[in-house]
């Protein structure tokens, strides 16, 4: 894996929010503040993580951004808390383990569904991501993620300002889908698309329900797959949240997950060093070189909308091209239901289409061919598209150009 001083398979610490409440934070703190007060429970749990087997800690800045900061009145700590809560890490490391940066959702909705834009999302993971790199962080986590925008944004930024690995992972129900609706498996192709290093699921559920999900994705996953699911599902008793996944029990999913295509484990809200202890010794038995390798098929070619996976083959059909106009949201509707091809063509002329499509681009389920002749347009365009578009070459781009667009958003080039 890029820049990673460590071969696979890899293991990610335990939970820190649940940890932090069994030794002392109060329910509804501000874990940020509360770590950097009583920054020696933080250091003597990770501490523990490391001595149980994990190679990667992550350091505790998961509402580190400048949105979560100020809903507890903390405004203009993004740079402060960053820098101090990694170095609490790097501390309980010891140069033992690398630390992970840990962004996490700010809990805001592009438009029309919040008042926030996708470059404002942009800008608040940005100076974070920023802040991280600045703290020496090893990689990136961006983690306990439900919504596209949210996870093409945190992507997007750490990739303006640093190139070291980068890890993401979705939460999402019993049926593989995120609180926005978002199936896992389209978040996989676009992430991967968009050159993350590893992709995964985090929390979500307890060992058993992460793996049926996981399975899913094996067939189309092109990177190393993650992990890192609860001790099963909580309960109250005597008005403490409990966790009923055992260590032994917990660990005992590894070789099916190893087989799925997990190489990084970890754990998620209730597990604990006893937890990762025993991942460690189950994930040292599995003999990862005599499993079988995936096999995928080259003529199915992953895309996405921005809640949906679909499949093309490379002589798709796109049907009539859709123009951009006051009309573009019942045109995609109408493309959709009444052509059986499943993919779409739309047009790109001038920098007002590329506003009408970024307002309507969420009604996309197909696939999505975008076509224009300039490049500034198509870039426009597949920054605003929640998803994996396609490029048929029936315009003509330079080669170099379209395989900028390749990288940095995914952009499938037939």
């Amino acid at each position: 894996m890029d820049n990673i001083p460590l071969s696979l398979p890899l293991l990610l610490d335990g939970a820190t929010g649940s940890e932090l409440l069994k030794r002392g934070m109060p329910a509804g703190a501000c874990t940020e503040q509360w770590v950097l007060e009583h920054p020696e429970v933080l250091v003597e749990l990770q501490r523990e993580y490391v001595a149980a087997g994990s190679n990667v800690i992550l350091a505790p800045t998961f509402g580190a951004n400048s949105v979560k900061l100020e809903e507890h009145g903390l405004s203009g700590k993004v740079d402060e808390y960053n820098r101090r809560l990694v170095a609490l890490s790097r501390q309980a490391a010891g140069g033992k383990a690398l630390v992970g940066g840990d962004m996490a959702p700010t809990g805001k909705f592009i438009e029309p569904f919040g008042d926030y834009t996708f470059e404002m999302l942009v800008a608040v993971y940005t100076e974070q991501a920023l802040a991280l790199e600045l703290a020496g962080v090893d990689l990136f986590v961006v983690e306990t993620t439900m919504t596209m925008p949210e996870a093409r944004a945190a992507v997007l930024a750490i990739r303006s300002v640093s190139d070291k690995p980068v890890f993401v992972t979705f939460t999402c129900d019993e049926n593989g889908r995120t609180l926005s609706g978002t199936d896992v498996l389209a978040a996989l192709i676009v992430m991967q698309g968009m050159g993350v290093s590893a992709f995964g699921l985090n929390c979500s559920s307890g060992p058993d329900g992460m793996l049926e999900q996981l399975r899913r994705l094996t067939p189309y996953a092109q990177v190393p797959l993650i992990a890192k699911p609860n001790a099963g599902l909580p309960h109250m008793e005597d008005g403490r949240t409990v966790y009923d996944c055992p260590p032994e029990e917990f660990a005992s999913y590894a070789k099916a997950m190893a087989e799925a295509g997990v190489r990084i484990f970890g754990g998620c809200c209730g597990t604990t060093p006893k937890h990762i202890a025993a991942l460690k010794a189950a994930v040292a038995a599995v003999d990862f070189a005599a499993l079988p390798a995936v096999e995928h098929d080259p003529d199915v070619i992953p895309c996405a909308s921005e809640t949906e996976a679909r499949f093309i083959t490379p002589d798709v059909d796109v049907g009539e091209t859709i123009e951009c106009t006051s009309d573009l949201m019942e045109d995609i509707v109408e493309a959709e239901e009444n052509c059986p091809q499943g993919a779409l063509k739309i047009e790109i002329l001038e920098e007002d289409d590329v506003a009408l499509f970024a307002e309507n681009q969420y009604v996309v389920k197909d696939a999505l061919c975008i076509t224009t002749d300039v490049p500034e347009l198509l870039e426009g365009a597949l920054r605003a598209f929640q998803g994996r578009a396609f490029w048929d070459g029936t315009e003509e781009l330079e080669d170099a150009f379209l395989e900028q667009m390749r990288k940095k958003y995914g952009l499938v080039i037939l």
